[in-house]
C-alpha cells in the first residue's frame, strides 16, 4: 500500500504541500485552458444554450492537439496509467512512488471492472437502449465527482452535468515536482477513492474531509482517463444570474455559481463531449438564492436524470424544488431507492420498471423505508433481476434500481 511504503516521504509534504493549480493557458480559439482564478481573462464563454452544445470535430491545430495530449497524460498519470516515453511525466512514472500507486490502482480497478463496471455496461445496453434515444443530456445531482458510474450507465451522452457540495479544486502540479509532493498528491487521490472503489459510492462525510482542499477536479480527471477518454479542454467557469456561463476570475468569482467545464473525446470517436460540475447546495433555501442553476438545467432541454446514494434528501420537503425540477424536466430517471420516493411517480405520467431487491434502507437511513416500494417488490409483477451491486446496498442481490420513463 502506498501509504505504508512511502510514509517517510509524505510526512513533511503533508504539512506543507497542497494541490496547486496547473497554469496552462492559450489565447488561441479552442485551445486548452486551465488557469488559476487570479490569471483568468474575464470574458463570456457561452451565452445561449445552443452555444453550450459540444462541437463535433476535433480542431486540427497542432497546438490544440499538443495540449490535449498534455492534459490526457496528466489524467493518466493521476489514474496510475502509463503515459509513454515521450511524455514529460515519463521520468516521474519510473519512481517507486508512482509504481506503488499504479500497482494499487490497477489491482483495485481490475476488481471494480469485473464486479461492477462490466456488468453495468452489459445491463445498460440491454435495459436502457430505448432510453438512450430520448436524450443525450445526462443530469446527475448529488453526484460529487462520480462521473464514473454516470458514464458507465449512459455512455451515449454528449453533455453531462454533475452537482455536489464539494469544491471544484485544482489539478496538482506534476512536472518539476519533488517525489515527496507527488507522493502527497497521489496519496490524497487514493484516500478519496477508497469508498467508491470498494462500495460504488462516495461517503458524504468522507468527501467533506477528503475533498475540502483538493476538490473534485483530480478525481474527475482520474475517471475520464480510466474510461478511455482524451481531455481536450478545461475551464473554470461560473453561472451568472441569467444562467449564462462566464469564465471565472478573481473579479467575478464572488458573483458567480462556481463550476468547471471539461471537454473530452471518447476513444475511437471524433465527437467532443462536455462534462460540467457545479459546486452548489441543492436545498430549497440555497436554490432560492441561486435560481441560475435551475435555469441552466432547463436551457439544455429534457435530460436523462440519474440518482445514486443520494442520502434520501429528495424524500424531504426541504429538497422539493430540485425534486420537482427532475420530475418536470426529465425524459427518464434511473435511481436507487435513495432518490425520489416512488409515490411521486404517478401512473398517468410514468412507465416504471424495477430491478433487483428492496427490503429496507441501511440502518443509517432506516426512517426512509418506503412501504409502497416494498409492496411492489413483494408482488414481483414488474421486477427483473439485477446482477451487480449498486448504491448503499452495494452487495449483489441486495441492490435495487428503478427506471422511470415519461409517457409521451
Amino acid at each position: 500500500m502506498l501509504k505504508k511504503t512511502l510514509y517517510f516521504l509524505t510526512t513533511t509534504a503533508l504539512l506543507s504541500s497542497l494541490f496547486s493549480c496547473s497554469n496552462i493557458s492559450d489565447n488561441k480559439p479552442g485551445a486548452a485552458n486551465v488557469a488559476s482564478n487570479d490569471k483568468m481573462t474575464p470574458q463570456t464563454a457561452e451565452k445561449t444554450s445552443s452555444q453550450v452544445i459540444p462541437k463535433k470535430v476535433i480542431p486540427n491545430h497542432q497546438a490544440d492537439l499538443a495540449k490535449m495530449v498534455k492534459l490526457t497524460n496528466e489524467a493518466r498519470f493521476l489514474a496510475g496509467m502509463k503515459v509513454g516515453e515521450k511524455s514529460s511525466l515519463a521520468t516521474q512514472e519510473k519512481s517507486q512512488v508512482w509504481e506503488s500507486y499504479a500497482a494499487f490502482f490497477n489491482d483495485s480497478w481490475d476488481r471494480l471492472e469485473k464486479q461492477q463496471l462490466a456488468p453495468i455496461r452489459k445491463w445498460s445496453t440491454q435495459q436502457l437502449k430505448p432510453v438512450y434515444q430520448t436524450s443525450k443530456f445526462i443530469f446527475y445531482p448529488f453526484s460529487g465527482p462520480d462521473f464514473l458510474y454516470c458514464y458507465s450507465f449512459f455512455p451515449q451522452g454528449n453533455t453531462y452535468v454533475l452537482a455536489g457540495l464539494e469544491p471544484v479544486g485544482y489539478l496538482p502540479t506534476l512536472e518539476k515536482t519533488s517525489t515527496a509532493e507527488i507522493a502527497n498528491n497521489l496519496q490524497k487521490i487514493e484516500q478519496s477513492l477508497g469508498a467508491i472503489l470498494r462500495w460504488s459510492f462516495f461517503r458524504t462525510n468522507d468527501m467533506k474531509q477528503d475533498l475540502s482542499e483538493q476538490g473534485v477536479l483530480p478525481i474527475l480527471f482520474v475517471f475520464l482517463a480510466r474510461t478511455n477518454n482524451k481531455i481536450q479542454n478545461v475551464q473554470y467557469i461560473g453561472l451568472d444570474k441569467d444562467a449564462r456561463i462566464q469564465i471565472l476570475d478573481k473579479d467575478n468569482k464572488e458573483k458567480l455559481l462556481p463550476g468547471v467545464k471539461i471537454e473530452f473525446v471518447p476513444s475511437g470517436s471524433s465527437e467532443i463531449r462536455s462534462l460540467y460540475y457545479f459546486s452548489v447546495d441543492l436545498s430549497n433555501s440555497a436554490l432560492k438564492k441561486a435560481p441560475e442553476f435551475d435555469r441552466f438545467i432547463q436551457k439544455f432541454g429534457k435530460p436523462i436524470s440519474y440518482l445514486k446514494a443520494a442520502s434520501y434528501l429528495l424524500h424531504y420537503e426541504g429538497f422539493s424544488n430540485i425534486r420537482n425540477l427532475i420530475l418536470s424536466q426529465s425524459t427518464s430517471v434511473l435511481q436507487d431507492d435513495s432518490g425520489i420516493p416512488v409515490k411521486y411517480f404517478s401512473d398517468s405520467k410514468w412507465i416504471l420498471k424495477f430491478y433487483g431487491n428492496y427490503t429496507r434502507p441501511i440502518a443509517l437511513f432506516s426512517n426512509e423505508y418506503q412501504p409502497e416500494l416494498r409492496n411492489i417488490y413483494q408482488s414481483k409483477a414488474n421486477v427483473k433481476p439485477l446482477y451487480f451491486g449498486i448504491g448503499y446496498q452495494y452487495r449483489v442481490n441486495n441492490s435495487n434500481l428503478m427506471l422511470a420513463i415519461k409517457k409521451k
